[in-house]
């Protein structure tokens, strides 16, 4: 019965749990980690919030080709969103019962369209830009293609290029 006592004292001393050095080691490892991934994280943020200033803009393009069709073929005015509202597109001629055109714009983006005139072809150029992604991006009629990237500092700079 002694060394079985014994026995369990001796087991039981050799159980003292991580020194100091493996615990300072595991937290310098996690902040290593943490280090990594913040900037990952917010760089996706980013890229997230500026997918989502262009998506609004192939979203516009389609309202306003759909206004252009229901109203005689003509472009409505220009018009820019405040940050996060919605963009309402007024009918030219109101006599002919036509409605207006609502343009969704997502959270934190502010969009713009202003109507062209290139010669005797009509024109727009929408701008879109989130305020977290910082990139404007802009579509041109007159020249057609797909959303490019603009070098404007904001919308306002962007539809008056």
């Amino acid at each position: 019965m002694r060394q079985t006592l014994n026995g369990m004292r001796k087991r039981g001393s050799e159980d003292r749990g991580f020194t100091m050095i493996e615990l300072l080691v595991v937290v310098v490892i996690i902040g290593i980690l943490v280090a990594i991934a913040v900037p990952v994280y917010l760089n996706y943020r980013k890229g997230a919030a500026n997918k989502s200033a262009a998506s609004d803009v192939r979203g516009a393009i389609t309202a306003i080709e759909q206004y252009y069709t229901e109203n005689g073929n003509k472009y409505p005015t220009g018009e820019t969103s405040d940050e996060g509202e919605n963009l309402t597109l007024t009918a030219v001629d109101t006599t002919t019962g036509t409605t207006d055109q609502i343009i969704t714009v997502s959270p934190g983006n502010v969009l713009g369209y202003k109507a062209l005139t290139d010669g005797s072809a009509a024109a727009y150029r929408i701008c879109a830009q989130n305020k977290d992604g910082g990139q404007v991006y802009v579509y041109n009629s007159a020249t057609g293609g797909s959303v490019q990237k603009s070098n404007a500092d904001d919308v306002e700079a962007c539809l008056a290029a």
